[in-house]
């Protein structure tokens, strides 16, 4: 096999995984819809959100959303993630691309639309505690979550880490879209997303449901043999970026000199492969993102 065809299979394989069945169409839309964007080409969101760090960023996003009780039921009840848990990961690549780099009028189309999702999301917790995922707490959980693992990822794994002011840029920027999203009074820096971050930790803990998801998430992603390499250690360098605490809640391996040799070299590695495999020009479908900014 040639390594044009590698390459061309690697980025094939990877890309429908993250962007769904339509997203070469949606990638047109995206970034060939001509008018304004929310976000200039060289803003720090776009910077962090076009670098294929976000893959990690993605995994351990989900990751640590699972351990909130509410957020995790939510998608144990409406979302079947046993047989949508990718849809449901193509659908989240799609907005972040769309809202970041999309047309006024696309991303607010997109916003709509999750927020129509949300209403009628309801239901109640095992001890009978009612939640709704346009709760603007639970809103907030998963919109902190998110912005977190994008930024730790892009800082660690990233070609071009932001600086402090890069930093507290991104959270400023990503609360643009929370905002519309519903969330009241989301962090705009750095250290107000780490005091949130923290103000949410005693609402936190593992349910059966989210080991279950998150087993699923590591052993039945659907890739062709070529990407799954690049899949588990992007799987490891994401569960090297959760907090240990964390671990132990959804029962991931605590194993911190391997996380801080092995598994960040081969988180790097396959960012790097990732970047290789999606470059312009050398596959027929480019990650939904543009690479990196």
């Amino acid at each position: 096999m040639s390594g044009t065809s590698l390459q061309e299979r690697l980025g094939a394989s990877i890309f429908r995984l993250v962007a769904g069945p339509d997203g070469e169409a949606e990638r047109r839309r995206i970034h060939g819809t001509p008018g304004p964007r929310w976000f200039p080409r060289d803003s720090a969101i776009a910077r962090v959100h076009g670098d294929t760090s976000m893959f990690v960023g993605g995994l351990r996003a989900l990751m640590v959303q699972t351990l909130h009780p509410a957020a995790m039921t939510a998608v144990d009840q409406h979302s079947g993630f046993r047989g949508d848990l990718f849809g449901r990961l193509a659908r989240t690549s799609t907005f972040l691309a769309t809202t970041t780099f999309a047309a006024e009028p696309d991303a607010e189309r997109a916003v709509a639309v999750v927020r129509a999702v949300h209403e009628s999301v309801r239901g109640t917790l095992a001890d009978g505690t009612p939640y709704a995922a346009s709760d603007p707490r639970l809103l907030a959980w998963v919109h902190v979550a998110e912005v977190e693992s994008f930024l730790l990822a892009h800082q660690v794994f990233g070609r071009r880490p932001l600086d402090e002011t890069g930093c507290d840029a991104y959270v400023a920027e990503a609360a643009v879209v929370a905002r519309k999203l519903g969330v009241l009074d989301p962090p705009t820096s750095l250290a107000a997303l780490h005091a949130e971050l923290a103000a949410f930790r005693p609402e936190l803990g593992a349910i059966p449901a989210a080991r279950s998801a998150l087993a699923h998430l590591r052993h039945e992603a659907p890739l062709a043999a070529p990407a799954r390499p690049a899949y588990a250690a992007l799987w490891s360098a994401a569960v090297s970026l959760v907090p240990r605490w964390a671990r132990a809640e959804l029962g991931l391996p605590d194993r911190p000199l391997l996380d801080r040799t092995v598994h960040r070299a081969l988180g790097r590695s396959a960012t790097a492969a990732i970047r290789w495999a999606m470059a312009p020009g050398r596959v027929a479908t480019r990650a939904i993102e543009p690479a990196d900014y």
